[in-house]
């Protein structure tokens, strides 16, 4: 049976393998997923890292990957807009677009801060064993159950004060949701309540990303006709987050209480 720790080297190796692929995707230009599901592995990457990312250990790949995701934000904004685009029938739009979307592709293929995450990666395995060896990683499922708790506790009172920061609270939601995907067997929380912060947080991504777009409309000529409809799609997502938040923050005060008991 495999040990906590091998299961931990084991998942983010076959990350590095997803980041191989979907690199050798964007270099070959063959298909539109490829920089999601780069970013996909990456964002995992840093959730299976976010508990531990103090120790000297993990810091360096945890940088890496984060300047990675900073640097291909862009293009994902991009490709994301010109797929609404497309989806409302808006197709010189999304074409003027696709030019400058397919050279950030080459970009990121090519980018020194991707060269830079494989190398960590290839390192960070033996880097972790030497811990585990010298006897560093006996807590390291109590840290994650810590973190997992302590980002659980704060999204309860982000949700509880009406005044709190949608924005803010949408990365918080995020943050809790991707931390216990990645270790459900620590996590306090239910299927049924996870199901939930992926509710909330399809909501509150459909609601910024509308918002973003207005602001996008205002310096891009070719946007501000479509922009009033994007208003109203915002407010709209924001509303129907706003409903699901209340029955999200119940099931999270439960499932963390039952786990205190």
């Amino acid at each position: 049976m495999m040990s906590f720790v091998d299961d931990f080297v084991a998942h983010i190796i076959s990350l590095e393998v997803s980041l191989y692929h979907s690199r050798a995707r964007l270099q070959a230009g063959t298909d539109s997923e490829a920089l999601h599901e780069l970013r996909i592995a990456v964002r995992k990457i840093r959730s299976y890292l976010r508990p531990l990312r103090n120790m000297p250990e993990v810091t360096a790949l945890n940088q890496s990957a984060s300047e990675v995701g900073r640097v291909t934000t862009p293009a994902r904004d991009l490709e994301v807009i010109i797929g609404e685009l497309r989806k409302m029938g808006y197709p010189r739009q999304a074409t003027t677009r696709s030019a400058t979307l397919t050279k950030q592709y080459r970009q990121i293929a090519a980018s020194p801060l991707l060269d830079k995450l494989f190398v960590e990666l290839d390192r960070w395995p033996e880097m972790f064993r030497a811990d585990e060896r010298a006897g560093e990683l006996v807590d390291v499922k109590r840290q994650i159950e810590k973190a997992l708790k302590k980002r659980i506790t704060q999204l309860i009172a982000g949700l509880r004060d009406k005044d709190f920061d949608r924005h803010e609270l949408r990365i918080i939601v995020k943050n809790a949701r991707y931390l216990s995907d990645a270790f459900p067997e620590l996590s306090p929380l239910k299927a049924m309540t996870r199901a939930q912060l992926k509710s909330v947080q399809a909501s509150l991504g459909s609601w910024h990303d509308h918002h973003q777009w207005c602001l996008r409309a205002e310096s891009e000529p070719d946007l501000q006709g479509i922009a009033p409809y994007w208003e109203v799609a915002s407010q709209q997502a924001l509303a129907d987050a706003e409903l699901k938040l209340a029955s999200l923050l119940n099931h999270l005060e439960k499932d963390l209480a039952k786990s205190k008991s």
